[in-house]
């Protein structure tokens, strides 16, 4: 097992590569995270300088490496119940540096990602979008993506809405920023593996190809414990895994850059794997 020490040692070697011009990169914990994480995996604590250096170096590139690659697309937040505030709102000021429109941030509920409430949302689904031809899952995320994204102007009609009332009346999504139209990309951010409730990360994988399906594209992000047994490792070991995005590295401030890119790239109609040495498609997409 790859313990995190060795994830420090490598991103920051990564990390002075990208000072020096090369454009690969992950991170370090950013300065307001790094006691958090390192309670939350028993790990020491990171340096306080090395994890400044993280957020500075974060700061001063994110511009310039998404400035305006989203201009245009509009972005849709699904957030876990394990998923730390910060993380969801550094995501947020990348995706707007990168020009995207947030059109609304959507809860999961521990109700909704329970695989004992199957039947429940199952049947939710079933009733709210009864022209869907899946079953399962599958069709959950269907009428999600039906509710809440679009591959075309966002404009909602009047099945959009039924699902939407239909999923937060029955306390599965609870829209912590009401959208008032639906979005073309969709970004799902999961929190760390210990905050993360058995069985969640399997529907996640279970919906993510449906939501992908119905939309522009899908990236599945989470800090580093959720590429070794959280959400983003559930998602990588599915069948989504060939259509959907995910980074596993959003404790760190180069990492919540880069949970963007992937995104961009998503939006470019290309998925990948990036982060920790669990990650197929290297640090960061280029």
């Amino acid at each position: 097992m790859i313990n995190l020490r060795y994830h420090v040692i490598s991103l920051a070697a990564v990390l002075l590569a990208l000072a020096a011009g090369i454009a690969i990169g992950a991170g370090l914990l950013d300065e307001s995270e790094a006691g958090a994480t390192g309670r939350s995996t028993g790990a020491s604590q990171i340096s306080p300088a090395l994890a400044g250096f993280d957020a500075g170096y974060a700061t001063l590139t994110a511009p310039t490496m998404l400035n305006d690659k989203l201009r245009g697309k509009s972005v849709m937040l699904f957030v876990t119940p394990g998923a730390r505030d910060v993380e969801v709102d550094s995501l947020i000021d990348n995706l707007t540096t990168a020009g995207a429109s947030v059109t609304g941030q959507i809860a999961m509920t521990a109700k909704f990602l329970s695989p004992s409430n199957r039947q429940f949302v199952e049947g939710v689904a079933a009733q709210s979008n009864p022209g869907g031809s899946e079953t399962g899952y599958a069709a959950v995320g269907t009428a999600i993506a039906r509710g809440y994204l679009t591959e075309g102007d966002g404009a909602l009609d009047e099945t959009a809405r039924t699902i939407r009332s239909a999923f937060e009346e029955g306390g599965l999504l609870e829209p912590a920023q009401d959208p008032e139209t639906s979005a073309q990309l969709a970004l799902i951010v999961s929190g760390p593996a210990e905050a993360t409730a058995e069985g969640e990360g399997t529907v996640i994988a279970n919906i993510a190809a449906s939501l992908d399906a119905g939309s522009e594209g899908v990236a599945v992000v989470g800090p580093v414990s959720s590429g070794e047994n959280g959400v983003v490792n559930a998602v990588r070991g599915s069948d989504a895994a060939s259509v959907v995005s995910t980074v596993d590295v959003t404790d760190t401030g180069t990492g919540r850059v880069a949970a963007v890119l992937a995104l961009i790239r998503e939006a470019s109609g290309q998925s990948g794997s990036w982060g920790t040495s669990r990650a197929t498609g290297g640090p960061v997409p280029n």
